[in-house]
């Protein structure tokens, strides 16, 4: 195991190393799922560079990286793994000039990549937050008096010159997971409330500030604090405050003021969901945080899909959308419930033990691959 991007490097020196990596990573015990068929038997040939789908209705051959971020590239593994611990490990992120001078690529390279190691970064699942939940929102934009002439005269003539910041909504369950959802332009309030509902369980106590758009959801949980900021109050009774999504925003503000200088809104929710990512995994270390992401690797951006016009990109989370029969092929290994170190429940697979128990399925694979110790009072292990 090593210990820091020295030892990454050293440990992973070939293309054919890298390869062996990624393998036990991203598939379980190593063995390679087609990502044509879904098939659960390959072979590996041409001295390990490819694989062949031993399915009798597909034999496509494929390398390891088809199906993934890094698929269609002629970056070298070596220099993928090394962008992703830096991605992961430093804690306002790096940027694509200095990524690029790193590598030895090409900045339009390096920023292409960056963006599709965000992507893989983002959560592949709504795990809505619980317990005491701090909410707040943000406003990420230049301000109109530091803007060219021509973007000021453009603002003037549009009657924007008011609405040139994106909203980004910010919710923090205490002791546990950050979420930053871009709403849009600073002066749509009105999609505050559908952001929190989907993302906040009507069990959960929220701490907010005293805008008034607040009050129209507070009926819907299980409590509801004000923190009165106009007047002064920051701290009440030592547990109502809003501190810890504030200290959460600046991360995020000072990763764009520091590092990225300027972002659009177009790609702002990447960078949302990078800094996500590095504040909830925050309690392990950066060779875990590495290790984990490469298990999230799957799905594709393309470059039409990032430069499009569009606001929205999109991902493609898989190459082809697999049926009921292909995901069956899929080698699945049965893990074990536990309280306290003893067993009270066999499941034949994560999805089965999700279904029955209710416990999200990234939360029991981040106690099957060490990154927590449990989830919802419970160890889970493969059998």
């Amino acid at each position: 195991m090593f210990n820091n991007l020295r030892e990454l490097i050293l440990s992973m020196p070939t293309e054919q190393a890298c390869r062996e990596y990624l393998a036990k990573q991203r598939w379980e015990d190593g063995v390679a799922i087609c990502p044509y068929c879904g098939h659960g038997k390959c072979y590996l040939i041409e001295k390990g560079e490819r694989y062949k789908c031993a399915s009798k209705e597909c034999y496509k051959r494929f390398r390891i990286t088809v199906g993934t971020i890094m698929e269609a590239s002629n970056i070298p593994l070596v220099k993928w793994f090394t962008a992703i611990y830096l991605v992961t490990a430093h804690k306002k992120g790096i940027s694509s000039y200095q990524l690029g001078k790193d590598l030895g690529i090409a900045q339009k390279n390096a920023w292409f990549m960056l963006h599709r190691i965000r992507e893989a970064l983002c959560s592949k699942e709504n795990i809505k937050l619980d317990n005491i939940v701090e909410v707040d929102e943000v406003y990420i934009g230049g301000k109109v008096g530091n803007m060219s002439k021509s973007k000021r005269k453009k603002l003037r003539e549009e009657g924007n010159t008011y609405n040139t910041k994106t909203m980004v909504m910010g919710m923090l369950e205490r002791g546990g997971n950050l979420k930053l959802i871009p709403v849009g332009k600073s002066t749509n309030t009105q999609a505050i409330c559908p952001t929190v509902k989907q993302n906040v369980d009507t069990d959960a106590v929220l701490i907010t500030d005293s805008l008034s758009t607040y009050t129209n959801i507070s009926k819907d949980y299980a409590g509801h604090e004000v923190v009165n900021h106009t007047e002064m109050e920051y701290v009440r009774d030592k547990v109502i405050h809003t501190n810890s999504i504030e200290g959460a925003f600046g991360l995020l503000k000072r990763s764009i003021i520091g590092i990225y200088h300027q972002v659009t809104p177009k790609h702002l929710k990447r960078y949302c969901d990078e800094t996500m990512f590095r504040y909830n995994l925050r309690g392990i270390n950066d060779a875990a945080r590495f290790n984990y992401s490469l298990t999230q690797v799957n799905g594709r951006l393309t470059w039409k899909q990032l430069v499009k016009k569009e606001d929205t990109p999109t991902f493609i989370a898989t190459r082809n959308i697999r049926t009921e029969e292909q995901t069956q092929k899929r080698v699945i290994r049965p893990i074990v419930q536990m309280n306290e170190g003893v067993i009270i429940a066999e499941f034949k697979s994560i999805r089965e033990c999700s279904r029955q128990t209710g416990i999200a399925t990234e939360l029991i694979r981040e106690v099957l691959i060490g990154i927590k110790i449990t989830t919802h009072g419970y160890q889970f292990k493969y059998l």
